[in-house]
């Protein structure tokens, strides 16, 4: 039985602000309740997606806001200016390599656990419902990058960004869809959702595979440890945030320093979080993770990286030399086309062979439009062509190019669904 507040006493004040004696509301002011998860709660997941989604478009905006100012070279000193103790050892790393490796190992920590609960609660733990968006996310990683490779074919150096139109922005495409289709079926945000996040898997995945130079083996290895013991941990229930935060930042550091990308460790301890109910039903530890880390993911670290990334010139010249280098094509031509063909013929190509099954709420139409969305590729696609190009005009180009393709994707798509949406209130 909860206990019982003290009787307020005559002398004191009545209950207010001062009132040293009022009831302390334990259970109102616990800031989490376990009901929120990400398979079962899809609608709220997508409003907090939707938020940072904007945030992030605001600080891109900003950005090239600033960039394009008079004052461009300011912008410029604060992308690169040096920020790396000589006692971390990690090399040279300026605000810009900070946000890239730093704070998207957070969103990748997210993502890894948003993995883990589909795989768990989700969509992906029924292999028959995971085979549409599956083979539609593996579809539009391959389709986009053959199209860059052809399109980019004969440049030097070009077959280096194969990978940059590959990539969706979750948190961009959520707030598109929610913006422009907001009464849109369940099964097709959850088909968006986890679309995002299988491309997700595979975007990492080909980062520590491809983008990744000859490791420093002895870092590799205690960071291997690092994330096995948060592992057990994890499968033992221990639940005190003050074993898991420094063994997630030391598997952080040993990873960055053995020169595999960081975020590679952000998504295998995210996976590795514990999404099992306790039998007292307190939140879980993958729960309490999200509750802390989304907020400051969607509302500092991915806007902080868009910002710091997405400062390119937009003069005449310069777009005129986005359409001239046949790289930037090449992304533009992934991202657009690829990304539409891919997801979409994946999709198709899965039904068609009975391979998977369209919902009796999904509609083609509907796919098409998501197939659209998934072009907007901002996040990890700025992520990938910064490792893969390092002269900075090229680099310039290229995220002017990945700008471009996510404007033209959402436009594209919020033409579909807007056309869906009077065709649904036609019907009703």
């Amino acid at each position: 039985m909860p206990r019982q507040p003290a009787p307020r006493r005559d002398h004191q004040p009545p209950h207010g602000r001062n009132d040293r004696s009022a009831p302390r509301r334990v259970a109102a002011s616990w800031p989490f309740r376990p009901t929120v998860r990400y398979g079962r709660q899809v609608t709220q997941a997508l409003r907090t997606e939707t938020v940072g989604g904007v945030i992030m478009l605001v600080a891109a905006v900003a950005a090239l806001a600033w960039a394009n100012t008079p004052w461009a070279a300011s912008y410029t000193d604060l992308r690169e200016y040096g920020l790396s103790p000589h006692w971390m050892h990690i090399g040279h790393m300026d605000m810009q390599h900070w946000a890239s490796s730093g704070l998207l190992a957070v969103f990748f920590f997210i993502a890894g656990l948003e993995l883990r609960e589909e795989l768990t609660h989700g969509e992906l733990r029924n292999a028959r419902d995971a085979a549409l968006p599956v083979i539609a996310a593996a579809a539009g990683v391959v389709v986009p990058a053959l199209i860059f490779l052809l399109v980019s074919a004969g440049e030097p150096g070009a077959a280096k960004g194969w990978a940059v139109p590959t990539a969706t922005d979750i948190a961009f495409a959520l707030a598109v869809l929610a913006v422009t289709f907001s009464a849109c079926p369940a099964p097709l945000r959850a088909f968006l959702l986890t679309l995002a996040v299988v491309d997700d898997l595979i975007a990492i995945t080909i980062i520590a595979v491809f983008y990744t130079e000859s490791p420093s083996w002895v870092p590799l290895l205690l960071g291997v440890v690092l994330i096995a013991v948060y592992g057990l941990l994890q499968s033992r229930n221990v639940r005190s945030p003050w074993v898991y935060v420094p063994l997630a930042l030391l598997a952080w550091y040993c990873v960055q320093r053995s020169g595999i990308h960081a975020t590679v460790a952000g998504v295998a301890l995210g996976m590795l979080t514990s999404p099992h109910e306790t039998p007292d039903e307190r939140p879980t530890n993958a729960e309490r993770a999200d509750h802390v880390l989304r907020p400051f993911s969607a509302g500092f670290c991915v806007p902080v990286f868009a910002f710091l990334s997405a400062g390119v010139t937009l003069g005449g010249s310069a777009l005129g030399a986005v359409f001239g280098d046949r790289v930037a094509l090449g992304v533009i031509a992934g991202l657009v086309i690829g990304k539409f063909v891919g997801v979409l013929g994946g999709a198709w190509a899965a039904v068609r062979v009975g391979l998977a099954t369209l919902g009796e709420e999904l509609h083609w139409r509907e796919i098409a439009g998501v197939a659209m969305l998934a072009g907007v590729g901002f996040t990890v696609s700025l992520l990938i062509g910064g490792l893969a190009y390092t002269d900075p005009s090229q680099f310039e180009r290229v995220t002017t190019a990945v700008l471009i393709a996510s404007v033209i994707a959402s436009a594209a798509a919020t033409v579909v669904f807007r056309r869906r949406v009077r065709q649904r209130a036609r019907l009703d």
